[in-house]
């Protein structure tokens, strides 16, 4: 069989990359380790086809160094021995690893003290957040590089530098034909280069006209809509219109995520949403979105945009409130700035007989300190009161406060 493609024109030096300018620019980090011969354990992610496996050969074709390549779901623990034992014989191993973040506890048992004592170096691939997917001692041996969406002119010029390659001798075909294949290839240029591919040979004069583009694909653009706009602008504008609570312009660009075909993307924000901008204002919201994702699953497209359609327009008419993202966010500064301090002896595991059981007072409460010493005065949760949920929730928000005040702990 034949390599694609894209394949083929997988670039052999980081100077033929497309796009990632903030990690292979000019004087930029992964430039600079190039440029100082030098190689550190890392991770890069990002959504697929915008460069990850290709900076990651092209790093190691420029360095001259041996490396091996596995993927962590369809490499057994045997390959992985293998690729030890040769870094042993070599005294150090590049290895790349695709799917990272599914990386078994066995093989991790295995890579773990050899990337700690450097005999392997890790270029790890992942399309998941790694600060979420990735287990916490890979990650704390590994620098993390986010790789950025590539634009509609990075993908443009991916287009044409691939009519160039000998096995599209021949090709005939005109700007207008290219900016389809990017619109519709949005930020994947591995992508734009197969649908190439295939309109190339399945001519019958090796002339790629607009026609024959949307005989293979027609779809309209998932990531590009004819002003140009990104698919995350779209969803930004979703968000955006829904808690600026606009239920005409909320459904517009649900129509534009509708008609893309990606409806995780619309489940994922809408339950962000939910919490984010609507929240205590109105806590049914969240189960009510979860029910019409379930329906819209069960239904698929087209009928999903009436379960769709019709959840938007009670979250965009919905009351809103953000108190519970402020919490979080005020409370996760806290800890991220080293405020934390140390948990009060009787809260912890084993317990101690200072510890008052609320259950046992009238009320289920009693006053004591939860918040370690230095952040007992501390108020992450500012209530509102414009809704009538929250409204009740601020009353007892203010009777505990006002306890606590009393008993010297707020």
């Amino acid at each position: 069989m034949e390599q694609p493609l894209a394949i083929k024109l997988c670039p052999t030096s980081i100077d033929e990359i497309i796009g990632q300018e903030h990690l292979l620019g000019k004087d930029k980090v992964l430039r600079n380790l190039i440029k100082n011969k030098k190689l550190f354990s890392m991770i890069l992610y990002g959504k697929p086809g915008i460069g990850k496996t290709s900076i990651a050969k092209a790093m190691v074709n420029d360095l001259g160094v041996r490396y091996r390549f596995l993927n962590a779901t369809s490499n057994n623990k045997h390959d992985f021995d293998v690729v030890v034992e040769e870094a042993k014989m070599y005294d150090g191993m590049v290895l790349i690893m695709d799917e990272i973040h599914r990386l078994n506890k066995d093989k991790q048992d295995l890579l773990l003290p050899n990337l700690e004592s450097g005999l392997i170096t890790l270029i790890g691939m992942t399309t998941s957040n790694p600060y979420h997917s990735i287990n916490p001692a890979i990650r704390s041996r590994c620098q993390l590089f986010e790789l950025h969406e590539l634009s509609h002119d990075d993908i443009l010029k991916g287009l044409k530098r691939a009519i160039k390659h000998p096995d599209l001798k021949g090709i005939k075909i005109g700007n207008k034909e290219l900016e389809y294949i990017a619109n519709l290839a949005g930020n994947d240029l591995r992508y734009a280069y197969n649908l190439l591919e295939v309109a190339f040979y399945s001519t019958s004069d090796k002339k790629v006209t607009l026609e024959h583009l949307k005989s293979i694909n027609n779809k309209p653009s998932f990531f590009h809509d004819k002003d140009g706009d990104g698919h995350y602008d779209v969803l930004s504008a979703f968000q955006k219109s829904i808690r600026g609570s606009d239920v005409d312009a909320s459904l517009h660009y649900l129509a534009r995520l509708i008609e893309s075909g990606d409806l995780d993307s619309i489940y994922r924000r809408m339950s962000v949403i939910a919490y984010e901008d609507i929240g205590l204002a109105n806590p049914s919201i969240g189960p009510k979105v979860m029910a019409a994702i379930h329906a819209s699953e069960l239904v698929g497209l087209p009928e999903a945009r009436i379960p769709l359609g019709t959840i938007v327009i009670e979250m965009a008419l919905s009351p809103k409130s953000n108190t519970g993202i402020n919490g979080i966010d005020a409370a996760l500064a806290d800890i991220e700035t080293g405020r934390a301090g140390p948990i009060p002896d009787y809260l912890r595991g084993g317990g101690t007989p200072e510890y008052k059981y609320p259950h046992n007072y009238k009320g289920s409460y009693v006053p004591q300190q939860y918040l370690p010493d230095n952040l007992k005065k501390k108020k992450y949760y500012q209530a509102k009161t414009e809704t009538k949920f929250e409204k009740e929730l601020a009353v007892v928000d203010q009777k505990i406060t006002e306890i606590k005040k009393k008993n010297n702990i707020g």
